[in-house]
């Protein structure tokens, strides 16, 4: 079995409150059209690629976002990208907002195989921002708002022969996300991500937001000996500016590509699934060097608090 596969980041600039849905999913079509020509066999689109990153927006009556969501997949206006990805013989990975037939409201992403079915779903986990107005900020990030913690785990499936584990955005940041997904054989985790330079309660120097974005995919790659793909959306939307910066990761820790630019923009790698097997053989050996039974405290204890007794007597 041929173990290389070309893997493309499908970076999205900016989509403004005018575009409708149709106008985007053009946008993705041709992104979509690159990647194939470039070889790539599977695509990794942003974090709710179908619209603006609507959380930043404050409604009284949280209904009134629901024009966000999808409540099918893929819906009429969707179904293009789908119809369009089967004929090319591509998969794909979609961030969208979710709107359950029960009412529930998710930040959502799948996983569609070669033949336009899908075949996963992830539902986000660690959802950032705030609930509450704040009323001396440019810009709200009202996640806890909008969305409702995700129910489905951390799940890893098979997209024409490659595993893939799923996560978005700011589960990137948590390691034990890339863990609980290497643990279940994950070759690839696939995100994608809107991360605006400003975020209400969160202040680094600017040149930092890209360092810690990059430094988390690499470490969650090296960390696991996995691939890493993520996506973003990137420069002007709705005058918030987002970092870009969609990368490739190597389980060596490397970033093998990077987006140049802050617009539409491919960025492809090969990825050599063989490539991580020295490290899952030597320092990352599960099997050999995992303690679990020392790491019970990571699940058992949500906060920060007081060190625990050690009987060293």
């Amino acid at each position: 079995m041929d173990r290389k596969f070309d893997l493309a980041v499908a970076q999205v600039g900016g989509i403004q409150p005018s575009e409708g849905r149709a106008t985007a999913v053009q946008r993705l079509i041709q992104l979509l059209e690159q990647s194939r020509d470039k070889g790539a066999s599977f695509v990794v689109f942003p974090e709710l690629t179908l619209t603006t990153f609507f959380p930043r927006y404050w409604a009284d009556d949280v209904a009134v976002m629901d024009q966000y969501f999808e409540t099918e997949m893929p819906g009429a206006e969707i179904k293009p990208l789908f119809d369009r990805a089967a004929e090319l013989r591509i998969g794909f990975y979609l961030g969208y907002a979710e709107l359950t037939p029960g009412g529930q409201h998710f930040n959502t992403a799948i996983l569609v195989d070669s033949t336009g079915n899908i075949v996963g779903k992830y539902r986000k986990i660690h959802l950032p921002g705030h609930a509450d107005k704040l009323d001396v900020v440019p810009v709200q990030h009202l996640e806890k708002r909008y969305f409702e913690v995700g129910d489905l785990g951390f799940g890893v499936f098979e997209v024409d022969g490659v595993r893939f584990g799923m996560c978005l955005c700011n589960d990137r940041r948590w390691p034990e996300v890339y863990r609980v997904l290497a643990l279940q054989g994950a070759d690839v985790v696939v995100l994608g991500y809107n991360t605006p330079i400003e975020v209400p309660g969160w202040q680094e120097e600017p040149h930092a937001k890209m360092a810690t974005h990059l430094l988390s995919l690499r470490a969650g790659a090296y960390q696991n000996a996995v691939w890493v793909a993520a996506a973003g959306k990137s420069g002007s939307e709705d005058g918030c500016h987002m970092i870009g910066g969609s990368a490739i990761a190597a389980p060596s820790g490397e970033i093998l590509a990077k987006a140049r630019t802050e617009g539409d923009e491919v960025v492809m790698a090969t990825v050599d699934l063989d490539y991580s097997e020295p490290y899952r053989r030597s320092v990352f050996d599960f099997d050999a060097h995992r303690r679990p039974e020392h790491y019970s405290l990571i699940v058992d204890r949500v906060g920060r608090g007081d060190p625990l007794p050690v009987d060293f007597a």
